[in-house]
């Protein structure tokens, strides 16, 4: 290891302290984009991002309205082009977080860090203020103690849980303020602890809302029921209609523009350590369902998907009440792969539905977010970079693997920028991300910023990507 190498590493030793009490008053920002009611935490938590990246020696701090939360941008080192060659890294996060009902099944309070052996519990911790926070660790490391940083941008949004709707906008008309020669994002995560682990593919994401209207009323079932038909009853019936038998999307078409799985990327795929049972103990389930035909791993990250999220319709209060409801409603998404687009499954899922819904009942769907499908390359100079630096950490090399989820940024910048994002990240499968009691181990999140600062130091060293 050379002399930048163990400065870099010492610095962030003997500064680890302060970074968990920065992440621990981030937390504390109840920065919820879903709801309303948290608009000023969410601009609280914009302004205290932006406070840490003028705390990092950023050159340029600016907060940029968008019809929704502002994006956060800042420039830290050289300015790009100036002196000897080196990259220009855009770095991308969100400040936003998931909202955290149901708040009476959290063991702790869910906007207050709380230490509990090697974890840190509190909203926010994993998805994704701590990968946040380990980043511009990362950052100050290489500004205080390299010679040749690379030339760092960030662009951090406040609407990633809702869908990032105002970003691809941002990016198209400020094209010329991201220019990067690679995008590193650390929104992913890894599949265990001791397996550091690099994301190149990730499914798109199309969100809806279903609603159904028969009555003009709530209608006594007693002497309506037989009678009247009950929108609740369509929708189950519209909803169990979505899938067949073989656990495949039977919306017509839904299957035409996928790409398919060659041999090459199902062995690589195979190599993870994600085999059923590694499913049934994190879901806590006693079997899994989905698409005959492929793997676990492959129907989590590589094919398609419907899946209900949301149902309302009726009574559903304590005791019993005997309604026939006027409305139904259910949230629907969809997880997409190359080549599908959420336009088109939007236009699928409505000729399902005309096809399907009965004159006697009223139907409006609308479309509350979408992004495309992402593949990035596995072997770049960037790539190279940052799979050294996580062998170097780790002293393993990591695994390659197609995220289930979806971050709508790496499809957009690649539209509108031309590069092609770095995906990695310390979160694990247990964090409970998006569920009550979301915590952050804290031994990995201090190795991921280890890996990162090693990454950006190895950027500088070479040649820009």
């Amino acid at each position: 290891m050379d002399k930048t190498h163990s400065a870099i590493l010492r610095y962030l030793s003997a500064n680890t302290a302060r970074f968990q009490r920065r992440l621990e008053e981030f937390l504390a920002i109840p920065s919820v984009s879903a709801e309303a009611a948290h608009r000023p935490d969410v601009l609280q938590a914009a302004e205290w991002t932006a406070g840490a990246l003028r705390a990092l020696g950023s050159a340029r701090v600016e907060l940029l309205p968008t019809p929704g939360a502002p994006i956060v941008f800042a420039q830290a080192g050289a300015e790009p082009g100036a002196g000897p060659r080196r990259p220009t890294v855009l770095i991308y996060g969100h400040y936003d977080v998931q909202p955290a009902d149901p708040v009476k099944l959290w063991e702790t309070e869910p906007f207050r860090a709380t230490a509990r052996g090697e974890y840190l519990h509190g909203r926010g911790a994993s998805d994704m203020k701590g990968q946040i926070v380990a980043v511009l660790a990362a950052c100050e490391a290489l500004l205080r103690e390299a010679e040749r940083p690379p030339v760092f941008k960030f662009l951090f949004e406040g609407e990633e849980e809702t869908g990032s709707n105002n970003l691809p906008e941002f990016i198209r008309t400020h094209a010329e303020l991201l220019a990067c020669d690679l995008c590193l994002n650390p929104d992913a995560g890894m599949i265990a602890a001791e397996l550091p682990t690099i994301t190149y593919g990730l499914r798109g994401l199309a969100y809806f809302e279903l609603r159904l209207r028969g009555p003009e009323r709530d209608l006594h079932s007693g002497m309506y029921g037989g009678v009247v038909l009950n929108p609740a009853q369509v929708l189950c019936e519209l909803i169990a209609g979505m899938h067949d038998g073989r656990g495949r999307v039977a919306l017509p078409g839904f299957y035409d523009p996928v790409r398919p799985l060659d041999e090459g990327e199902r062995r690589e795929l195979a190599r993870l350590p994600m085999d059923e049972d590694f499913y049934l103990k994190n879901a806590g389930v006693a079997e899994l369902w989905g698409e005959q035909g492929y793997t676990p791993v492959e129907r989590a990250s590589a094919r398609p998907t419907l899946e209900v999220n949301g149902l309302q319709s009726g009574w559903t209060g304590e005791g019993s009440k005997t309604v026939l409801p006027a409305a139904a409603m259910a949230k629907l998404s969809m997880r997409l792969v190359p080549d599908q687009k959420p336009e088109e499954v939007k236009a699928q899922l409505e000729r399902y539905l005309q096809s399907r819904v009965p004159p006697a009942v009223r139907w409006e769907l609308e479309q509350l977010a979408g992004g495309p499908p992402a593949l990035s390359a596995r072997d770049s100079p960037g790539v190279r970079a940052l799979s050294a630096a996580l062998e170097q950490v780790w002293g393993r090399r990591p695994v390659f693997r197609r995220e289930g989820g979806s971050i709508p940024v790496v499809a957009f910048l690649q539209q509108y920028l031309g590069v092609q994002s770095l995906l990695t990240g310390f979160a694990l499968p247990d964090d409970n991300a998006h569920s009550p009691n979301e915590k952050l181990h804290l031994p990995t999140w201090r190795k991921g910023m280890q890996a990162l600062a090693l990454f950006f130091c190895r950027l500088s060293e070479n040649e820009r990507p």
